[in-house]
């Protein structure tokens, strides 16, 4: 009974983090609705991004951070210093964040500046950074509390804390947006204030934050070697925007969309996954079979929606985009934005196996090597989106993404032991999802309306995986579930 009673507790947990996941992300989506139908497509959705790519490098350092302490922080419940821990990592944090929050507040031209090189884009980007910012650092400090309760098998309260805090800054936005760009920022703050909160709240009732002293300190190295992975991450893409700008006005918010709703798709699935199954793993070690197994294993049950999403942008990608971000993405800016998305296929497939394959490096204990890695990759994918956005544009650049982002997988494997293993059951999930999916959706196209053919295309796809089952898809849910 005790057994059922944990398994139940495990699926809630994995119920509701997954719907905190889709709400952040989501909120994420309607905030761009709202911007595209607001302010169209041009300087001022240019500047906005421009703010906003800071904004994301900064949030995946919460999401970095909640990789590096979750290991820590169960060992450390174990072994009954949990809250010397967590106030340890909260006085860590607190200098470099408030300088990252000083910069914002006292010099945002000059970061604006560095990210954009049009005039009245830098003016937009420098008006919303002090707010996005703010907004970025308490999330921040959110996902450590969010590790701390999870450290107690609580991700209830996180979950509340993140889901209602995107909700009520979107709501926020929508009320204020009168007032201009400047709206989203305001919301973002309140989200951020929120998301912290919330889950803060119980966190300090149950007196799970204690007094570190100066083994706090001690901190500061580790967390540069674990955050720098996830930053150069999202640099990649801050990369990949500053080329994309070059390619006339528009283009890039073009681009920042597609990649929005890229990363969309894999947070709802492999990071909403992965936050609830590495406590649970780094329990029982990291030896390369079960590296190599769990990573396979979510990535199968990551990719085979994203297979029917990636044919669905395919098919109506510009009556999507036409449809819910309004009149200035009809046509063939909605079209770009479609086939971009359905090129960035192959980052979400990588991006899926490094989501979940970072946080075992830290089950492993520290990583020293991981700020070369990020620096190598980032200098990377300079030289790729140079080159490819000489041979092929837009859709070049986006497949420097993937290539610097397969890079980045490919050595977190090879550290781990794992590369050989998760190589082949990677490539197998991948073209066993894309083959299906490209069959199931251009048969109906060249019979049906495009529209039409994609209600086709995802009955099909979701009846042939039912039907057929694969081995590997199989064997994934089994895996999954044991764990839990």
């Amino acid at each position: 009974m005790e057994g059922n009673g944990s398994r139940g507790r495990a699926v809630r947990s994995g119920l509701l983090t997954g719907i905190s996941t889709a709400a952040v992300s989501g909120s994420a989506a309607i905030l761009g609705v709202i911007l595209s139908r607001k302010f169209g497509h041009g300087v001022k959705t240019d500047g906005f991004f421009a703010a906003y790519n800071v904004y994301l490098a900064l949030v995946l350092v919460a999401s970095g951070l909640r990789v590096i302490v979750l290991p820590r922080f169960a060992l450390a419940r174990t072994d009954g210093r949990l809250p010397a821990e967590a106030g340890a990592w909260f006085a860590a944090l607190t200098p470099p964040l408030a300088v990252v929050t000083a910069v914002a507040l006292a010099w945002p031209r000059g970061v604006a500046e560095a990210l954009v090189s049009n005039g009245a884009t830098i003016d937009v980007a420098q008006r919303l950074l002090p707010w996005f910012v703010v907004s970025a650092v308490a999330q921040i400090y959110a996902g450590l509390v969010a590790s701390a309760l999870a450290a107690l098998d609580d991700y209830d309260w996180a979950a509340w804390g993140f889901a209602g805090g995107s909700v009520a800054g979107v709501l926020l936005t929508l009320v204020l947006v009168g007032h201009g760009v400047i709206a989203f920022g305001w919301g973002l703050v309140l989200n951020g204030v929120l998301t912290l909160g919330i889950p803060l709240a119980p966190l300090v009732v149950r007196r799970c934050i204690g007094y570190a002293g100066l083994r706090s300190w001690g901190r500061l190295i580790e967390l540069g070697e674990g955050l720098a992975l996830p930053v150069a991450l999202q640099g990649l893409f801050v990369v990949g925007y500053r080329f994309a700008a070059g390619t006339g006005t528009g283009r890039a918010t073009t681009f920042s969309y597609a990649y929005l709703i890229a990363a969309f798709l894999v947070a709802v699935t492999a990071t909403s996954i992965a936050l609830v199954s590495t406590v649970p793993f780094a329990r029982e070690g990291a030896a390369p079979e079960r590296v190599a197994r769990h990573v396979v294993a979510v990535s199968w049950l990551s990719l085979a929606p994203l297979a029917a999403a990636a044919g669905v942008f395919a098919l109506v990608g510009e009556t999507v985009a036409r449809h819910v971000l309004g009149s200035a993405y009809g046509g063939g800016t909605g079209a770009e934005l479609g086939r971009l998305v359905v090129y960035l296929a192959p980052w979400m497939v990588v991006s899926v196996a490094v989501t979940v394959t970072y946080p075992l490096v830290f089950v492993r204990g520290r990583a020293r090597w991981l700020p070369a890695l990020a620096g190598g990759a980032l200098a990377t994918e300079v030289l790729l989106a140079w080159a490819g956005r000489a041979a092929f544009g837009l859709a070049g650049i986006a497949a420097s993404l993937a290539l610097s982002t397969a890079l980045v997988l490919g050595v977190l494997l090879l550290a781990l032991g794992a590369l050989e293993r998760v190589a082949r059951g990677l490539v197998t999930a991948a073209v066993v999802c894309g083959v299906v999916a490209a069959l199931v959706f251009a048969v109906p196209r060249a019979l049906l309306d495009p529209v039409v053919a994609a209600i086709v295309g995802v009955v099909l796809y979701a009846a042939v995986l039912a039907v057929w089952r694969p081995h590997g898809l199989r064997a994934a849910w089994a895996y999954l579930h044991a764990l839990q």
